[in-house]
C-alpha cells in the first residue's frame, strides 16, 4: 500500500537524480541565453517561436520530474529532510527562469501578425492555445525586474508560510480515547474516525481534534494571513480587480458561469436540509444532525473492503465504462502508483499527481476500508485517467484549469457508485446512496461554505490581518449560511480551515468552487452517457483532451452544453435531488 517512486529516481543521492539536477541548471542557462540573444527583434519569428516551444518543453519536463520526486517524497513523509531541502533548492532554481519567461511574453505580445505566423508551422498550430494564452496573460505581467523580485520573495514569504503550515499539520497528533484507552493518533487517522459506524467514536474524535487544534491554530492562522496578504498584494500590483477575478482568469472560466452555478447551488441547499434531517433520523437523533456526523455511514449492512477487494471493485466498474479506464486502474494497482497506507507524518487528504514525462500517475490517500475510501481511490484514479488521455498531447497542452481538473475524477466516482447501485439490495443501496450524498453534500454544501469563508477572508484581509477568533467566527458563519437549521449549531467546526490544504496555495485561490463545477459538470456529462451509452465514450475522451487547449465555456460547448444556461446546472442538480429522494424513501 506504499507507492513506488523509483520510476522517477532511485534516490536523492542517486546519480540519476544528481545528473538531472545538473541538466536542469544547464537547461535554465540555455533558455536564459536564448532569450537574451534571440529576442532582440522580430526577425525569423516563426523559427524563434519553434525554438521557444522546444526549449520550454525540455525545461518543463525536467523540472517537473525533479520537483515531482521531491514533493511526492515529502507528501508521503513530512520528516523526509532531504525531500524538504530539495524542494527549496528546486524552487530557488525556478526563480532563475522568471526573467526569461517575462522577456518572451513581452516579445510574443509585440508580434502584430501572430495568427499568420502560427498558421505557417505545424508545431505552432499544435501549441496555438498555449501561445495565445501567454499573450493574454501578458497584460498582467510586470517588468522583468519586478517579476524576478516577486519570484524570489516568495521563497521567504508564501512558500515559507506554506511549509510552516504543512509542518504543523502533517506532524500533528491528537489524543483521543477509544475503547477506554487514550491514544495519540496522526491527524489522518483521526479524520478517518469520522467515518466510523460508532457514534461515540465519531463524537470523541471530533472534539479531541477540535481541542488539539488549539495548539497549532495560531501558527496556521499566521500562515493563512501571510499567504492571503501576499495574494492581495500581487493582485494589486498586476492589475487584477480581486483574487476572485484573478482565479477566474487563471481558471479559463468567465464570471457569468460561476454566478449561474452558485445561484443554482444556493437554491439546492433546501433539498440538502431534507437529506440531513433524514440522516439524523436514521442515526437515531430526534431533530437536527450533529456536524460531526455529516460523514457518518448509514445503513444496516456495513460495506468494508480489504485493499484487494477495493482494487477489484474499482477495476470492474471502471471497465464497465471503457476498457481503457479499467486497464488504467489495473496498471495503477499492479505497478504501485498508489500510496494508501495510514501512517504518521503523511500528508492529510488525497491527491493524484500526473507524471506526463513518464506517462504515469501517483495517488496518495489514506485507506482504512470504508466505502468512502474506495470512492476516494476511484476519484483520484479518475484524475489519472485524465492524465492518460493527455499522454499523447504535448506536455505544454497537458495543463488544465482547476474547474476542469475535477471533472474526470468525479465522473469516475459516478461510474463506481452507479454501477454498484445496479446490483445492490435495499440495505446496500442505502449504504451506497449514503456515501454518494456524503460526497455531494461535501462538494455542494460544504464547498459553498468554504467559498463564503474564503471570499470574506480576502475582503477583510485588505484592511489588515485577521485574528484567530475572527477566522473561527467567519468559519462558523459560513457553515451556518450553507448548512442552515438542519445541523446542530453548537456542533459546527470553527477550525475547519486548519487542515484543509486548499486555502494555502498562493497560486490556487478559491480552490473550492472548482470541485462544485467538477461535480455538476460531470453529472451533466454522466446524464449524456446514460442517454447515449458506449457512443459517448469517445466524446468524453475528446472533452478531456480539449481541457488543455480551450477555455471552459468552449470545452462544454463542444458537446452542446451552454454553461450560461441555468437549465444545464439545474439538470445536474436534479440528478442529486433524485438520489436524495431515493435516500429519504428507502
Amino acid at each position: 500500500m506504499k507507492w513506488s517512486l523509483k520510476e522517477l529516481y532511485s534516490s536523492f543521492d542517486g546519480e540519476d537524480f544528481k545528473n538531472d539536477m545538473r541538466l536542469l541548471d544547464q537547461c535554465i542557462e540555455k533558455f536564459i541565453s536564448w532569450t537574451e540573444n534571440s529576442l532582440k527583434d522580430n526577425a525569423e519569428s516563426t523559427k524563434k517561436l519553434e525554438s521557444y516551444i522546444s526549449l520550454i518543453q525540455e525545461y518543463v519536463g525536467l523540472e517537473g520530474r525533479l520537483s515531482s520526486f521531491a514533493s511526492l517524497s515529502f507528501s508521503a513523509d513530512a520528516k523526509n529532510e532531504e525531500a524538504k531541502r530539495y524542494l527549496g533548492i528546486i524552487e530557488k532554481k525556478q526563480t532563475k527562469i522568471t526573467g526569461a519567461q517575462v522577456k518572451f511574453a513581452k516579445w510574443i505580445s509585440s508580434l502584430e501578425d501572430l495568427d499568420k505566423i502560427i498558421e505557417a508551422s505545424n508545431l505552432l498550430k499544435e501549441h496555438e492555445f498555449y501561445l495565445k494564452e501567454i499573450v493574454l496573460e501578458n497584460k498582467h505581467i510586470l517588468s522583468e525586474k519586478e517579476e524576478i523580485a516577486i519570484s524570489k520573495m516568495r521563497l521567504t514569504s508564501s512558500s515559507a508560510w506554506l511549509k510552516l503550515k504543512n509542518q504543523l499539520t502533517s506532524n500533528h497528533k491528537v489524543e483521543v480515547e477509544i475503547d477506554g484507552k487514550k491514544q495519540k493518533l496522526a491527524i489522518t487517522k483521526v479524520k478517518n474516525l469520522l467515518f466510523s459506524d460508532n457514534k461515540e467514536i465519531r463524537r470523541k474524535a471530533f472534539y479531541a481534534e477540535l481541542e488539539s487544534n488549539d495548539s497549532i491554530a495560531e501558527g496556521v492562522a499566521a500562515s493563512l494571513n501571510g499567504i492571503k496578504g501576499e495574494v492581495l498584494t500581487i493582485c494589486e500590483l498586476k492589475g487584477y480587480e480581486s483574487p476572485l477575478k484573478m482565479t477566474l482568469e487563471n481558471s479559463r472560466m468567465d464570471e457569468e458561469t460561476l454566478n449561474v452555478m452558485l445561484k443554482v447551488m444556493k437554491e439546492s441547499l433546501i433539498d440538502f436540509k431534507k437529506y440531513f434531517f433524514k440522516k439524523a433520523e436514521l442515526l437515531g437523533y430526534q431533530g437536527k444532525l450533529p456536524y460531526y456526523d455529516i460523514m457518518a455511514p448509514v445503513g444496516k449492512k456495513d460495506m468494508f473492503f480489504s485493499y484487494d477487494e477495493a482494487e477489484k471493485f474499482i477495476i470492474k466498474h471502471f471497465s464497465s465504462f471503457s476498457e481503457d479506464m479499467g486497464n488504467l486502474a489495473k496498471k495503477a494497482f499492479d505497478n504501485r502508483w498508489i500510496d494508501a497506507e495510514v501512517r504518521d507524518g503523511k500528508r492529510s487528504g488525497a491527491f493524484c499527481h500526473n507524471l506526463h514525462f513518464i506517462k504515469e500517475s501517483r495517488v496518495l490517500c489514506s485507506f482504512d476500508g470504508n466505502f468512502k475510501n474506495v470512492c476516494t481511490i476511484a476519484h483520484e484514479l479518475g484524475h489519472a485517467y485524465h492524465g492518460f488521455v493527455l499522454q499523447k498531447e504535448s506536455i505544454l497542452n497537458s495543463s488544465y484549469p482547476m474547474p476542469l481538473a475535477e471533472t474526470a475524477s468525479i465522473f469516475a466516482e459516478n461510474i463506481v457508485r452507479n454501477a454498484a447501485l445496479e446490483t445492490a439490495n435495499k440495505d446496500e443501496a442505502l449504504v451506497i446512496l449514503g456515501a454518494e450524498l456524503v460526497n455531494c453534500a461535501s462538494v455542494i454544501v460544504d464547498i459553498y461554505a468554504r467559498f463564503l469563508f474564503e471570499d470574506e477572508v480576502f475582503k477583510r484581509r485588505k484592511d489588515g490581518e485577521l485574528s484567530l477568533e475572527e477566522l473561527k467566527d467567519l468559519m462558523l458563519w459560513a457553515q451556518k449560511e450553507a448548512y442552515g437549521e438542519a445541523i446542530l449549531e453548537e456542533t459546527f467546526d470553527s477550525y475547519a480551515w486548519v487542515h484543509k490544504p486548499h486555502y494555502y496555495y498562493v497560486g490556487r485561490n478559491y480552490y473550492n468552487f472548482p470541485y462544485a463545477f467538477g461535480l455538476l459538470f460531470s453529472k451533466g456529462l454522466y446524464k449524456l452517457y446514460m442517454e447515449e451509452g458506449s457512443a459517448f465514450v469517445n466524446k468524453y475522451n475528446e472533452v478531456l483532451r480539449l481541457t488543455g487547449q480551450a477555455n471552459i465555456y468552449d470545452v462544454a460547448r463542444y458537446i452542446g452544453i451552454d454553461l450560461h444556461d441555468e437549465s444545464f446546472w439545474r439538470g445536474s442538480i436534479d440528478m442529486v435531488k433524485r438520489d436524495i429522494e431515493k435516500f429519504c424513501n428507502i
